[in-house]
């Protein structure tokens, strides 16, 4: 069985991304079992034990087995065709300019940092509210 990649230089990026998160992912796991299989079988003193050799052959093989399903995931049809189609849509994205996004971000930290004070009035009043009427009980030095 030969493996074919669909519609072959479309979508090249989303796909090799997903392909590549997908076998980091499948890398962490695999390094996963590694030490939990190394760990309980470290202890013997027997290298030849078979549990020595099946705690890399394991993980291995379950990083190989995700390789391969990474592979047919980012080559099934469908979800090759989701991926291009989003690689699509990416291209006709408006990206706003450094100038633009450096200008958005001083307006969301001072408007924060405006509403943070408004907030911390109010608070205040109603504090001050409360305990003025006897509500809110505050201890003595405060």
């Amino acid at each position: 069985m030969a493996m074919k990649i669909y519609k072959q230089g479309q979508g090249k990026y989303t796909r090799g991304v997903t392909f590549a998160a997908g076998i980091a992912l499948g890398g962490l796991i695999a390094k996963f079992i590694w030490d939990q299989l190394y760990g309980l079988y470290s202890y013997k003193s027997s290298a030849a034990s078979i549990g020595f050799y099946l705690s890399y052959i394991i993980p291995l093989a379950f990083f190989v087995a995700v390789g391969i399903m990474m592979y047919k995931i980012v080559n099934w049809p469908r979800s090759a065709d989701f991926l291009i189609a989003t690689e699509g849509e990416m291209k006709k994205v408006s990206w706003s300019s450094k100038k633009e996004l450096i200008g958005a971000t001083k307006v969301v930290i001072i408007t924060t940092f405006l509403l943070a004070a408004m907030l911390g009035a109010v608070d205040l009043a109603f504090a001050f509210f409360f305990k003025e009427i006897g509500v809110l009980q505050v201890a003595a030095g405060q």
